[in-house]
């Protein structure tokens, strides 16, 4: 069971963020509550990344605030996934023990942390190999179980299958649903509307950077309550 100081809820109260003068998002106001995956949909340049960045805290919002559950230590209870995963120039074990360090496990704890997560995404059989020498869809599964083993609250995911291809992109979805069936809340943005379907207790729409609609999946795919929605959903180009 989740400990009952989660940093969740996590709150965004009128969230902007601009680059250079020009508004990538605007008045965002959403609410991260536990349960099954948040998965952030929407038109290209809709602001999803950036609305992901500013969540985990790697950018700093030009309007509006984040605003975590009170609990201990908030940046330190959640972990982020790139569409490109950064490996260390050191084995498949080093890499999963390395965030361990770093977050100050005891020394005692970190092998069977990291072989426990290694375990979790099928790679603890590479556990001796070069981190580097790995497929695609292995160093995807590696940056899963980086961040895995730290036991987040919260696991934000940019779009961690858009380089794979189908047979990767389900290993990296059924990980994601063990995460979230453990307990570990999963936001992620994705392009593949099969990918929200099979993935999502909530869906966040976005459209030139604004929210439009936070709602059940079952609701946002069958009615979606905007114009804007419902041609993305059927394949329109929304601008």
């Amino acid at each position: 069971m989740r400990a009952p100081d989660t940093i969740l809820p996590l709150t965004a109260e009128g969230l902007g963020f601009a680059r250079n003068g020009v508004d990538i998002l605007c008045d965002v106001f959403l609410t991260i509550e536990p349960g099954a995956p948040t998965l952030i949909i929407g038109p290209n340049g809709a602001g999803k990344s950036v609305l992901l960045r500013l969540l985990h805290g790697l950018l700093d919002p030009t309007a509006g605030r984040i605003v975590y559950a009170p609990a201990p230590e908030p940046r330190r209870r959640q972990a982020m996934v790139f569409q490109r995963p950064v490996l260390l120039r050191r084995s498949v074990l080093g890499n999963a023990l390395y965030p361990l360090a770093l977050a100050g496990v005891p020394r005692g704890e970190r092998d069977a942390r990291a072989r426990a997560a290694l375990a979790l995404v099928g790679l603890e059989a590479l556990a001796g190999r070069p981190a580097r020498r790995l497929s695609g869809g292995e160093q995807q599964r590696l940056a899963l179980a980086r961040a895995a083993a730290l036991n987040p609250d919260v696991l934000f995911l940019d779009e961690p299958c858009a380089s794979l291809d189908p047979a990767a992109t389900r290993a990296v979805e059924q990980i994601v649903t063990a995460l979230a069936a453990r307990g570990t809340k999963i936001v992620m943005t994705t392009h593949d509307l099969g990918q929200a379907r099979r993935l999502a207790g909530d869906v966040v729409f976005l459209h030139r950077g604004r929210l439009l609609e936070q709602t059940p999946a079952e609701v946002f795919f069958t009615e979606p309550e905007t114009p804007e929605a419902a041609a993305f959903l059927q394949g329109q180009l929304v601008w």
